[in-house]
């Protein structure tokens, strides 16, 4: 449950820190996944996982 916690803590941390210090940036950001297929965010979105489950590994296994 403590891990549960940290992680949510740190996204929430890195997500406020990208809204603080890039707007803009991410109203575009969301101006092109709009303007995407289901299919490729989709892939993006099974990448950006099997990359975070690969980090928790590398964190525990190191």
């Amino acid at each position: 449950m403590r891990d549960l916690l940290m992680a949510l803590g740190l996204m929430a941390a890195i997500e406020g820190l990208v809204l603080a210090l890039a707007p803009l940036r991410l109203e575009e950001l969301v101006k092109m996944l709009a303007s995407m297929s289901r299919n490729q965010k989709r892939g993006i979105g099974l990448f950006v996982l099997a990359f975070g489950v690969a980090l928790v590994w590398l964190a525990r296994h190191f």
